[in-house]
């Protein structure tokens, strides 16, 4: 997980964020990025990609590289965005407005599958969150920060079911769209297709 930290440690690199986003293959809600700097040579057991740990050990990781972390940056971008740019350039967004938030401007930057807009030297890894303890760092922190806010959006619409799915296009999700309709907070061109088979426009 630190093999391509460590070759940009032994190029003299110090300061290095791991950027990852969380969101993008939902059906409702806000796009989620992080990106995080941890001390070179740190080694956390337990950070993996945040889709392959159960929620506890999320949260626990979570805690853990909140307290050993050199610098946080957070980047949400909602959905009034998603739509107007789609969700590619939303979730790009996302990540260059995490790694803005940084208090500690990183050196070199490590990006999950992407490119983002800035000057900072970066590199897109396929995977990046099962190959990179910076990149998984993010990829937790914006999984908990979002599953956090899908808790306070599920209070305000309780018959949808996001504290369970999360926003995501499950089974039940799907079928709670069709039976009350969309919420304010859900993504227009995601729902087309749910809302055609039904025979509806939208």
């Amino acid at each position: 997980m630190l093999e391509h930290e460590k070759m940009l440690w032994d190029q003299g690199v110090k300061y290095i964020a791991g950027v990852d986003e969380v969101g993008r293959g939902c059906l409702f809600g806000d796009v989620v990025a992080a990106a995080v700097i941890l001390p070179q040579g740190l080694v956390i057991d337990g950070i993996d990609d945040s889709k392959k740990l159960s929620p506890k050990k999320r949260e626990i990781a979570y805690d853990r590289i909140v307290e050993e972390a050199i610098a946080i940056g957070l980047g949400i971008v909602d959905v009034d965005t998603i739509e107007r740019i789609n969700i590619k350039a939303a979730s790009r967004l996302a990540m260059k407005k995490a790694v803005e938030q940084l208090e500690q401007i990183p050196d070199f930057v490590l990006v999950d599958a992407e490119t983002i807009d800035t000057t900072i030297d970066q590199m897109a890894l396929i995977h990046g969150d099962a190959i990179s303890q910076s990149i998984a760092a993010a990829s937790i922190i914006a999984k908990v920060t979002r599953d956090r806010m899908c808790l306070q959006w599920d209070f305000a619409y309780p018959e949808y079911g996001i504290a369970l799915h999360k926003g995501y296009g499950t089974k039940l999700h799907r079928e709670k769209i069709i039976e009350f309709g969309p919420t304010p907070l859900h993504r227009p061109t995601f729902l087309r297709n749910i809302l055609h088979q039904q025979g509806e426009l939208f």
